[in-house]
């Protein structure tokens, strides 16, 4: 039986920043991942950041910002999951990447798109092979408060149109 540990990590980033963070397959992953990006929404600043769950075993960072990638390369380091990735944007949204990002052949999952606080919900295994990681799940933002009511209603109905996502 594998002795396996439970740890939490939660996601630094600045309040209003959006990531995405899934899991991938292959070292190549890196360059697709920002290719997508590049592709999708060419004035977003953005990186991304790949763990390496074999060979040299390395956290993989491109981007286009500097900032955002020590803010990939720092959350991946904490993250530490085999094949895990992070991506963090500025100038878009998660909506305008992810089918981009969901359509690479390398991507197994999106655990979670947002600019929520973020905790990644962890097991790590110790064995006689080693340390392992792998992720269990993501606890994204808050508990509902309640059922959304008439003045919720036209508020989301207002803002969706004020930050151009309706007519």
């Amino acid at each position: 039986m594998e002795d396996i540990e439970i740890k939490t990590v939660r996601i630094e980033k600045p309040d209003d920043m959006n990531f995405i963070f899934g899991q991938t397959h292959f070292i190549k992953s890196v360059e697709d991942l920002y290719e997508s990006m590049a592709n999708s929404v060419p004035s977003a600043k953005f990186a991304v950041a790949f763990c390496e769950a074999s060979g040299a075993c390395k956290v993989r960072v491109e981007g286009n910002d500097e900032v955002l990638k020590k803010l990939a390369e720092k959350n991946a380091l904490a993250i530490g999951t085999g094949h895990s990735f992070i991506v963090f944007m500025k100038n878009c949204f998660p909506l305008n990447v992810l089918n981009a990002i969901k359509n690479n052949p390398q991507v197994c999952n999106i655990y979670c798109a947002t600019a929520n606080p973020t905790i990644v919900v962890i097991a790590e295994s110790k064995n006689a092979d080693g340390k392992g990681r792998g992720v269990l799940g993501v606890i994204d933002g808050f508990i509902p408060k309640g059922v959304e009511n008439k003045e919720d209603f036209v508020w989301r109905k207002k803002f969706l149109r004020d930050i151009g996502y309706k007519l």
